[in-house]
């Protein structure tokens, strides 16, 4: 066993039982649990992680109830009938050489279902149905809803339960004066809006018996208004450790809170801060979560007493032998997760098969299959972005003797540009990945080459991955000297001036937007991030929120698009609101509806509406799409060599590392 990490490689005894390490693998909504048939991807899914060393796995949240789906025939754990197929979970879990827990999660007014209930009617903002007030007998009845459900996990064969009270799902909603509004037995002081969190450990545990985990998540910081002191997030924790919890793992934000909590602009471990002010306080082990995503970064919260597990959740997405790698001192082979949330939450919300970025196997184990190859080949790779080292990787993994060519300097393509934005730097551990990977496996890489057909004569395929140009608009003036395409403002952002409009708001429009917004990048500051996001760090005020300080922009910035509809619609569902709400604290005008008539010495002349307007700027930036290079395509056609295109060759519309890394990786094990 590797010595760089002894906390995070350290037993965890929990009396009845111990846990092999101190890595949790946090709940995660895939997609598979819904339904019966997908168990079998499920099993796979969580055996792969437990193959991969982690302790203890928590699944998806499953409902005790009705009342409690996320939506219409969603998960749910109620009657014996739905136990059996969590048997095959539970059994591959544990013939890896896991534990696993089942979440029993009631959404309360988060379902998405005219059926929903809370502790008042209060309507949340994020869903269109208002929810019952409970009753006092539905509140007894589903209390033990939820120690139904944990017996039933329990002949599932699970080794406990998380009982989520945090995220402002339905206990939240007990706990939180925001929607806590009654005032019989169940509401007012702390004393009576914990009363239902407490009463659901200690049914649970009365049902399951002393020898069965019970996990706590508890909502530690609220982020919202209305949320609860630190006084009362003490007094919850101590009550539920006297109920019976085992464990707690904290919670942070609520999903309407308007502060990030996991994208990757959020600091590494950024509410490290939270768990490590509780621990002390209770005598059970505490849970750190959030943006920890590297072995590094989870020793050091457990070396400095701020927590005894850490819970992983997307870095197991994008790297099932995270831990394994660590034990073995292979911590530069972990492909790190960059927290973008492009495959895995968003996918999640938009009620898809969450997966990974940067590993498309995540939750596909079943049906992305590696093997070797037959018949080895000499491959060639045309472009090294995301999808052509996907693709080389994904070939030399199953023995295929591949060459990279790539016209730049260093592998990366638009991967690299991102990586330069603020609050995206993790993308460079992506570029660490591959680059390592390319190394170890023997790829023959060759910068600075602009591929022709001869030479590509010799191979026996060629994988056609060689990205995209920046689309130029048909604007007068467009080859005026204060006009730069993306690519060079990103790279030589000194070249742009004070007053600057940037054409085009999609994903390249805001992170260019972004980067010249930006004096210095938060992410790299913890106690800048807090004072931008408004998050208090001493928790010193309900819901641990305090006013924003936003660092001001040392640009005037205009972002333009043509299209009447709300800028950045079509940016991520779960990161999309960020990127919104940081250009407007910085000032950003954003603009809709916009024509563009003409460049020139005064600037960028538009139409707005009705209204003429000259943006007196002193640069233009054009983020106006791009366009797939298949230049090759034809002269390999004619030359009679077998070749396959792939990422932004394929297809430049809205720039897609996830399509393509996913579509690099699937023709990758066919040739």
């Amino acid at each position: 066993m590797n010595t760089a990490y002894p906390h995070l490689l350290e037993p965890l005894d929990l009396g009845f039982t111990q846990l092999r390490n101190r890595v949790l693998m946090g709940s995660m909504h895939i997609g598979l649990e819904d339904k019966a048939r997908d168990f079998d991807k499920l099993a796979a899914f969580f055996a792969a992680r437990a193959k991969g060393g982690v302790a203890l796995a928590v699944t998806g949240g499953f409902s005790p109830n009705r009342e409690g789906w996320l939506y219409p025939f969603a998960s749910k754990l109620s009657s014996k009938r739905e136990v059996g197929p969590h048997r095959d979970v539970t059994s591959a879990v544990h013939e890896a050489g896991g534990k696993i827990a089942l979440q029993i999660l009631h959404a309360g007014r988060y379902s998405y279902h005219p059926l929903s209930v809370s502790a008042s009617a209060v309507k949340s903002p994020i869903n269109p149905f208002k929810p019952r007030a409970m009753s006092e007998r539905g509140i007894r009845s589903t209390i033990a809803d939820y120690a139904r459900c944990a017996v039933l996990a329990r002949e599932a064969g699970y080794d406990g339960v998380e009982i989520m009270g945090s995220e402002g799902y339905l206990i939240n909603q007990f706990t939180a004066p925001r929607v806590n509004r009654r005032d019989d037995g169940w509401g007012g002081p702390i004393e009576n809006r914990a009363r239902f969190a407490v009463e659901i450990v200690k049914a649970v545990r009365e049902a399951v018996g002393p020898d069965f985990i019970i996990i706590f998540r508890l909502s530690m910081l609220d982020l919202v208004e209305g949320g609860n002191t630190w006084d009362e997030v003490l007094f919850q924790a101590k009550a539920i450790e006297a109920a019976g919890a085992t464990m707690i793992n904290t919670g942070i934000g609520w999903h309407e809170a308007r502060v990030p909590t996991i994208v990757t602009s959020v600091p590494r471990a950024a509410f490290g801060f939270v768990p490590e002010k509780l621990r002390p306080e209770v005598s059970i082990p505490v849970i750190a979560v959030n943006r920890i995503n590297t072995p590094e970064i989870a020793e050091d919260l457990l070396a400095r007493g701020a927590c005894d597990m850490v819970s992983l959740a997307r870095p197991l997405l994008a790297d099932p032998e995270f831990v394994n790698k660590a034990a073995r001192g292979g911590a530069q082979d972990i492909n790190t997760c960059i927290a973008c949330n492009q495959a895995c939450l968003d996918h999640t919300f938009a009620l898809k098969r969450a997966s990974c970025l940067v590993n498309p196997y995540a939750a596909y184990e079943t049906e992305l299959v590696r093997k070797p190859a037959e018949v080895v080949k000499q491959v060639a790779v045309v472009g090294a972005g995301p999808a052509g080292m996907t693709a080389a990787v994904e070939l030399a993994e199953r023995g295929h003797q591949v060459t990279l060519f790539e016209r730049g300097k260093a592998v990366g393509g638009q991967f690299r540009l991102a990586a330069r934005i603020p609050g995206k730097e993790e993308f460079t551990e992506t570029l660490r990945y591959y680059t390592r990977r390319l190394d170890t496996l023997g790829v023959t890489v060759r910068l600075g080459v602009e591929v022709d057909i001869e030479m590509l004569t010799d191979f026996d395929e060629v994988i056609l991955a060689s990205g995209v140009t920046g689309r130029v608009p048909a604007i007068p003036g467009i080859d005026h000297p204060s006009v730069l395409q993306y690519a060079e403002a990103i790279e030589q952002s000194e070249r742009v001036g004070p007053r600057v409009a940037v054409i085009g708001a999609g994903g390249i429009g805001f992170d260019v937007s972004e980067l010249l917004s930006s004096a210095e990048s938060t992410a790299l500051d913890p106690a800048a991030w807090y004072a931008e996001w408004g998050v208090n760090p001493a928790i010193d005020s309900a819901g641990g929120i305090a006013a924003k300080a936003t660092p001001a922009s040392p640009r005037q910035i205009w972002l333009l698009q043509r299209k009447k509809e709300s800028l950045g619609k079509g940016l991520g569902k779960t990161s999309g609101w960020v990127h919104r709400s940081s250009l407007r604290d910085r000032g950003v005008h954003m603009i809709g509806g916009v024509h563009y008539e003409r460049i020139d010495d005064e600037g960028l002349h538009i139409v707005v509406g009705d209204e003429p307007r000259t943006l007196a700027v002193d640069s233009v930036v054009v983020c106006a799409g791009q366009l797939s290079d298949r230049s090759l395509e034809d002269p390999l056609r004619e030359g009679g060599i077998p070749f396959h295109v792939v990422g932004g060759a394929h297809e430049a519309a809205e720039l897609d590392a996830k399509r393509a890394i996913r579509q690099a990786t699937e023709i990758a094990l066919k040739v």
